[in-house]
């Protein structure tokens, strides 16, 4: 994510309209005279005027007193938004009664005005050290790695795991980083930030407060580069780095791992500590995938779990995302497995830092898949992003056009995004009144647009029909800690070929249309066989596709074996897919097929209330004009999040709609009711 020079961010809420027939007359102006859609009451009030629960939310690090005060509230209101995600103030983080009155204040504020808050769990990033308080409850508690240097006489070591890690290479603060592999540190970190606001704020949770939000916590035990000198001269420094430190190889570590590998595997794994770090045997691959999910457990057990936990137990969801979900390579030492660590959050998360709508097409259909499919395969339909241009203004860049950030927001929610929370930067001016009329009125279409996204997506099921392979467990496998930063090129060519191939696996169906989730071995051996489909959280998946070189463990190679028996269709996908292949994917699919084709549209599919519902997005520069497919013939409505306005489709043919999408534009194509 960015970061402190982020901090402030803000928009706009357009006036209310109250009541069915207010929201219908919204529609006449608008419409002029295209026919009233035919949709139900709630979804027309919905896109009339989106309420807040379905706009986006300002990340707001510790909101001054004059946005906490009732009017400043009512201004950001104004500016578009349903709400903020908050914290106390960074400066004497969660010793300040000043600034904890103002954050009251605050959501009293939001209280008043009907608007939600999510609390945001840490002094900065990445979240768990409590800004420090944790480890000075005991310093002890610091995390730990078991690095390896083969040129040594003892060639490991356990040590603090600080130096060439993201706790002291990132944009907010060089600071040392709790255990999170440690249930008391975990339990500490708990203690001093989510009780402490629940202390202070504890009429507003269930009600106004709805989440928390947890910002890219990790194992810290992998390089993961360092920051530019020109950055890094900006960062604050809470604990000096000792230049000194040699970077190694390393794994995460905790005292009670050679015990816990022992009563889970009847193993030393004191005796094969080397097998973490090289060899290419059959016993040090098992030895590998042995720890790494362990390790997953672990971190589900001991962090992600106990706030999940915590938060169901106070009346609201646990939300957040992880750290650099498009590296696949990073995965295991990351988070273990980062598809159950996102399971373990009520409403999982990414991070998108850029606002280029092409950014999907590459990276960012990993990063939103994820939470997306962990969502999904879990039986939720909530899923957040953390969404700037901080790509694009970080060396001195001008904001991304409103056309941008839409058409950002609009394939993020095809592929299942419906919690909003931003990190743009025009809030801020406007709350102190001196933003320019055209950056306020850009900020009210963006959260309105957003809204309408909601209106329409949020209450509806997604449909997929299709599972890519998540191949967690054979990079646990295939792993090998570097003391350089992480580089695929590094790894094993096993390694290389699977992620390129699951890499290009997903970038193919997403760019031919065809919707699917990511499911690892442990969804696959638990999901249930009904009708010839697998069953996963409600999901029912027709065709499993799976990565070049990939070995199922033997439960999930059962599961997927009978799913075959039964008439499941399981494709091994090499690098990538071949046309008949992606012709048979389309097959399984009723609607959204595109004629011509297009590499840069994306489409979601869902469906409300016994209709079908299309969000068709184009990420690319160019125009396109065609058609697009929406079953059999029931009628349809094109529906322009933009604009708010809704016309009849025009049929083609039986089924066929005709669609013409401008670059950097979105359209929905809505099943109209039964004849």
């Amino acid at each position: 994510m960015s970061l402190d020079h982020l901090l402030s961010r803000r928009h706009r809420r357009i006036s209310c309209v109250c009541g069915l027939s207010l929201a219908l007359a919204f529609f006449r102006p608008v419409l002029a005279a295209d026919p009233r859609p035919d949709w139900p009451a709630a979804w027309l009030q919905a896109w009339a005027d989106p309420p807040a629960e379905l706009r986006p939310l300002q990340i707001v690090h510790g909101p001054s007193a004059q946005m906490a005060s009732l009017e400043g509230m009512k201004r950001v209101q104004q500016s578009g938004l349903g709400g903020i995600v908050c914290n106390v103030n960074f400066d004497r983080y969660m010793t300040s009664e000043r600034h904890w009155k103002t954050l009251i204040d605050a959501v009293e504020a939001c209280r008043k005005l009907g608007m939600v808050v999510w609390l945001y769990d840490e002094d900065g990033y990445p979240s768990a050290a409590g800004g420090g308080l944790v480890l000075k409850k005991n310093s002890a508690w610091e995390s730990l790695a078991l690095a390896y240097d083969p040129t040594s006489a003892e060639p490991f070591v356990v040590r603090r795991s600080y130096e060439h890690t993201h706790a002291s290479n990132n944009f907010y603060a060089a600071r040392r980083y709790p255990n999170l592999l440690d249930a008391d540190a975990m339990r500490c970190f708990i203690d001093v930030t989510h009780e402490a606001y629940y202390a202070r704020l504890e009429a507003y949770f269930g009600k106004t407060i709805r989440a928390t939000f947890t910002d890219e916590p990790s194992l810290m035990a992998v390089n993961l580069g360092q920051l530019g000198e020109e950055v890094r001269r900006k960062v604050r420094v809470a604990d000096p780095v000792d230049e000194r430190v040699k970077p190694l190889p390393s794994v995460p570590w905790a005292s009670d791992l050679p015990d816990q590998y022992r009563q889970r595997y009847n193993e030393d794994l004191t005796a094969a500590k080397r097998s973490l770090f090289e060899g290419d045997s059959d016993a040090d691959r098992r030895v590998r995938r042995q720890y790494w999910a362990m390790i997953a457990d672990l971190l589900a057990d001991r962090f992600y779990g106990p706030i999940q936990d915590w938060c169901g137990k106070h009346g609201i969801a646990s939300s957040g995302h992880i750290l650099h979900e498009e590296q696949l390579a990073a995965h295991p030492a990351l988070e273990g497995n980062s598809l159950k660590m996102l399971g373990r959050m009520d409403i999982p998360g990414l991070d998108m830092l850029s606002s280029d709508p092409n950014t999907v097409l590459h990276g960012g259909w990993l990063t939103a898949s994820l939470p997306s499919s962990a969502a999904w395969l879990h039986g939720r339909r909530r899923v957040m992003t953390e969404v700037s241009d901080f790509v694009q203004t970080l060396g001195g860049g001008k904001p991304v056009p409103l056309a941008g950030r839409q058409a950002t927001a609009a394939w993020q929610a095809a592929l299942g995004v419906t919690e909003f929370t931003l990190y743009y930067g025009t809030l801020g001016a406007i709350v102190a009144d001196h933003a320019p009329e055209q950056d306020q009125a850009d900020y009210r279409a963006y959260c309105t647009y957003v809204g309408r996204l909601n209106a329409l997506l949020r209450e509806a099921e997604p449909t997929v029909r299709v599972a890519l392979y998540y191949p967690i467990s054979d990079l646990w496998a295939e792993y090998r800690p570097v003391a350089q930063p992480i580089k695929i090129e590094g790894q094993s060519l096993r390694m290389q070929k699977i992620v390129g191939s699951f890499g290009e696996l997903g970038r193919r169906m997403l760019t031919s249309q065809v919707g699917f989730v990511l499911a690892d071995h442990e969804l696959l051996a638990g999901a249930e066989l009904r009708g010839g489909n697998m069953v996963i959280g409600g999901q029912k998946i027709q065709a499993l596709v799976l990565p070049e070189d990939v070995a199922l463990p033997s439960a999930a190679a059962a599961a997927v074996e009978a799913f075959a028996k039964t008439g499941g269709l399981v494709m091994e996908g090499g690098v990538s897919l071949r046309p008949f292949q992606i012709t048979r994917l389309q097959e399984l699919y009723r609607d959204g097929r595109l004629d011509p084709p297009s590499a840069q549209i994306v489409v979601g599919r869902f469906e409300r209330e016994g209709r079908r519902i299309l969000l068709l997005v184009n990420a690319g520069q160019e125009a396109y004009q065609g058609s697009v497919r929406l079953g059999e013939s029931v009628g349809g409505w094109l529906a322009d999040a933009d604009r708010g306005r809704v016309v009849v489709a025009d049929e083609v043919n039986g089924g066929q709609y005709r669609i013409a999408l401008p670059a950097h534009s979105s359209r929905f194509l809505i099943a109209g009711g039964r004849r």
